[in-house]
């Protein structure tokens, strides 16, 4: 049952499997990493079911934020009491409504601390928001404390715009919007490191789904096809360039990204 379930889930959505699964690695790696340089917190921003902080051994001496709206949050938290009998305390459930409330507000009103260098975890959310949206959210990472960092995933625009052609695309995208979530955000890979510096980020790496899907698939790697327009990148705040949430804040209220 197992290879037919398998084998039906790449026929339906070409590399979709295999990229989740190497990207799920590549992501535990990328923070256990981060972790190992003395960062303590981290938060994941559109957390859903993402279950790292109770699978993960290292991350239960970090604080954990994980953000998502009400409802989200709320359906997690049932499925989380049928597994454990307490809920681990180094976790911090954050709910945001993001059309009338801030992301600094309810962290801060989480214990989160701004003078500390954090990892935000952010994964399959931007190809569902808009730019500004986007760019909010960078430009609040940007303000953190020097040394944070930032694990997130995109696609790549060409896949929006139909520019280039990828196997199983046009599936995924009629797909996303007959449930009325399309995809509405992309980056182009070539821009993306001028992208993030704009914002006051620096680049550290950027894997597409067929270079994640070789380190960690190997030569099996060469028959998985498809979702090739998928990335996930890490990026840094450079030493002296980050700000304080109050200066973000005064930033955005005067229109300004500095």
């Amino acid at each position: 049952m197992g290879r037919f379930v398998d084998w039906y889930a790449d026929r339906r959505l070409p590399g979709a499997r295999t990229s989740a699964i190497a990207r799920t690695r590549l992501i535990d790696d990328a923070l256990l990493a981060a972790l190992q340089t003395g960062i303590g917190q981290v938060v994941i921003l559109g957390a859903g079911f993402d279950c790292r902080a109770y699978r993960l051994a290292p991350l239960r001496a970090a604080t954990v934020f994980e953000v998502d709206f009400p409802a989200t949050l709320r359906a997690k938290l049932s499925g989380l009491r049928q597994i454990v009998s307490d809920l681990p305390e180094h976790v911090r459930f954050v709910e945001i409504d993001f059309n009338q409330q801030e992301l600094p507000e309810v962290l801060a009103r989480a214990g989160f601390d701004p003078t500390r260098a954090v990892v935000f975890l952010w994964e399959g959310v931007t190809n569902y928001l808009t730019a500004d949206a986007v760019d909010t959210v960078l430009h609040y990472v940007a303000g953190c404390h020097s040394g944070t960092q930032l694990i997130f995933s995109y696609v790549d625009s060409a896949v929006l715009d139909g520019s280039v052609r990828f196997e199983g695309a046009p599936r995924i995208l009629d797909d996303v919007s007959r449930l009325n979530e399309p995809w509405t955000f992309g980056l182009s890979p070539n821009e993306a490191s001028a992208f993030l510096c704009e914002r006051g980020l620096r680049l550290q790496c950027d894997l597409s789904a067929d270079e994640y899907r070789k380190k960690y698939f190997g030569a099996a790697s060469q028959g998985m096809k498809g979702y090739e327009f998928y990335h996930v990148a890490v990026a840094q705040v450079p030493e002296g360039k980050g700000q304080t949430p109050a200066m973000y804040a005064s930033a955005q209220r005067d229109g300004s990204n500095a």
